[in-house]
């Protein structure tokens, strides 16, 4: 049975196939997905009305002899086992449309682009300053777009593409489809006023034990080795305060709340110098950062060279 034209594509609903599929329906597919199914929103960014969205779809998967969603009324309310397995391959071409646009920049001219890196505040703040300054004068053309995020959410930022770089500690292995380079190793720190009995004498996960303590929320900057260090020997940590930025650890530590534990990164001693800090890498498990980016992401020149410049920074400090 063969059906007219319509909008330019010719349909064989016999076959149950496409006999052509341009990239319109795929930019659809991709909008649709990011809008969270969301029809008129779709509709919206593809600057069509929402009937037209409908219809697409409509005959797509009239074409495709199934059904791409589950539907409430007209309203799309999940995908099919058979949408799921498309949306997989729409992911693939978006990123195949993604590097044709880079590769074709970076041919014409290397200098000019924008960098989005993926980070939390801690590196933002304590690590990245140096390579990102020497990168500057190498890039000046370059834009730099910092995305601050939970640690738990970086590498979503890499997935959806809205980061080319994450640099994290926690979850990172958890994705196979990541190229990872190990970035540098670093250590906890305790920090307290100089009157805190912490302040003097050995330190023991014991003696830790014993006091109120200030650190990081779980999910943050090495929470998790900081609990298995004293899961592992019975002990339990009296957390009084939790927050996700160290400067507000630190804060709460003046104020006399309790025992900091921090990323040695984050003690600086000219700002902090009212704190003494002490190393805790004989009792907390050192914490690897990473540099991680999606395996078929096409990086350009500009990125290979901040990524080298992280590796040259870390290589050049020890925390």
């Amino acid at each position: 049975m063969h059906h007219e034209p319509v909008d330019g594509i010719n349909y064989n609903f016999r076959q149950g196939t496409l006999q052509e599929m341009n990239l319109s329906q795929i930019e659809l597919l991709r909008v649709l997905q990011e809008t969270n199914l969301n029809l008129s929103k779709a509709a919206e960014k593809m600057h069509i009305v929402q009937s037209a969205v409908s219809r697409q779809l409509q005959l797509f998967e009239a074409e495709l002899g199934s059904p791409l969603f589950e539907r409430q009324g007209k309203k799309l309310i999940g995908l099919t086992a058979l949408g799921r397995r498309i949306m997989q391959e729409v992911a693939i071409i978006n990123g195949a449309k993604t590097n044709i646009q880079h590769i074709a920049a970076d041919y014409l001219d290397s200098n000019q682009g924008i960098l989005h890196i993926a980070t939390t505040h801690t590196q933002a703040k304590y690590f990245l300053p140096a390579p990102i300054q020497r990168f500057r004068k190498k890039y000046p053309g370059v834009k730099i777009y910092m995305v601050q995020s939970s640690p738990d959410q970086l590498i979503d930022q890499l997935l959806v593409r809205k980061a080319d770089i994450a640099i994290c500690t926690e979850r990172v292995d958890e994705v196979t489809d990541l190229v990872i380079e190990t970035c540098y190793e670093w250590h906890h720190a305790l920090v307290v006023p100089p009157q805190h009995p912490l302040s003097e004498g050995e330190i023991s996960l014991e003696r830790l034990a014993s006091f109120p303590i200030l650190t990081y929320s779980f999910g943050f900057t090495g929470r998790s080795n900081i609990e298995s260090a004293f899961k592992n020997t019975g002990l339990k940590l009296d957390i009084t305060l939790a927050a996700a930025d160290t400067d507000v650890i630190k804060t709460y530590v003046r104020l006399g709340m309790g025992a900091g534990l921090i990323a040695a990164m984050a003690y600086d001693h000219v700002t902090d110098q009212d704190l003494v800090a002490r190393d805790l890498s004989h009792l907390i498990p050192g914490s690897r950062t990473k540099i991680a980016y999606l395996k078929h992401n096409y990086l350009p020149s500009y990125s290979q060279h901040f990524i080298a410049e992280l590796l040259i920074a870390a290589k050049e400090t020890k925390y």
